[in-house]
């Protein structure tokens, strides 16, 4: 690769990340967005059957139902908010799906781009009660329609372009020179780039879930005594926070009473 093509590459690369750029809805936050929604939302779909195909689906009735009677109204608060905020047009991808799995052992949840969420029985004991799992779900959907998926995945696709082209700027190199580079690079995207991206999809879909609770008709209060009990259960078996792809609890929980304190 030429200098000419290099800077061909990095000209393509800042069109891609001018074209993608947009704000999350509720928040204002600037992302970028490269993947097709669509296309993700069908490839999620395909990997939540097969994850379904091979699960222990909870039959537990009465934790199921109120799952589903959550969903029902967190799905109603996203479109009444989407067309507050004007994000109506990007729910048309989302086919919404929420299932108990079966693993007291698994304390998570989780939700992929297109609206499949998964909750597995073992947070249910922290979750309490319906608020508690309000809680849970709000923070999920909130990933999903904040698009959080495909910016993580469109921050790793331009994190590998740099990658390339660093290697090709430093071809020619000592092999020690291009370690010690290709080592700093690979820590600085990880610890600079990636976790503190992360960190920012957990402290904003804790907002926007806070956001969808009210509207759903839930207390955002029962967010903050949700968190202390993930806390409490954690037993402060954590990593560093500069470490970690989630806030501390400590920062999390801050953060969700001064959201609540400014009124969202």
């Amino acid at each position: 690769m030429r200098y000419w093509q290099i800077i061909g590459t990095l000209g393509l690369v800042g069109t891609l990340l001018l074209s993608g750029c947009s704000d999350v809805p509720m928040t204002g936050r600037n992302r970028v967005i490269m993947m097709d929604e669509s296309q993700l939302a069908s490839l999620s779909a395909k990997e939540y059957t097969k994850m379904l195909s091979q699960a222990k689906v909870s039959t537990d009735l009465t934790g199921t139902a109120m799952l589903q009677r959550i969903a029902k109204r967190l799905i109603q608060a996203t479109e009444e908010l989407a067309h507050e905020y004007g994000f109506a047009n990007d729910l048309s991808v989302y086919n919404w799906e929420f299932t108990l799995i079966d693993d007291p052992k698994m304390v998570n949840a989780f939700c992929m781009p297109g609206g499949k969420v998964v909750v597995y029985t073992g947070i249910m004991p922290i979750a309490e009660n319906e608020e508690g799992l309000a809680v849970i779900l709000a923070h999920e959907v909130a990933h999903a329609i904040a698009k959080h998926g495909n910016e993580r995945m469109s921050q790793k696709s331009l994190v590998n372009t740099g990658g390339l082209l660093l290697n090709e700027f430093t071809k020619t190199s000592p092999e020690e020179t291009r370690q010690l580079f290709g080592g700093v690079y690979g820590m600085g995207t990880t610890l600079g780039v990636l976790l503190p991206y992360s960190r920012d999809h957990e402290s904003e879909a804790d907002h926007i879930g806070l956001i969808l609770m009210q509207k759903a008709g839930y207390d955002p209060k029962a967010a903050i005594s949700f968190w202390q009990r993930m806390s409490a259960n954690s037993g402060g078996n954590t990593p560093p926070e500069f470490m970690s792809t989630h806030p501390s609890d400590d920062t999390r929980i801050a953060k969700i009473k001064s959201a609540i304190e400014k009124g969202l």
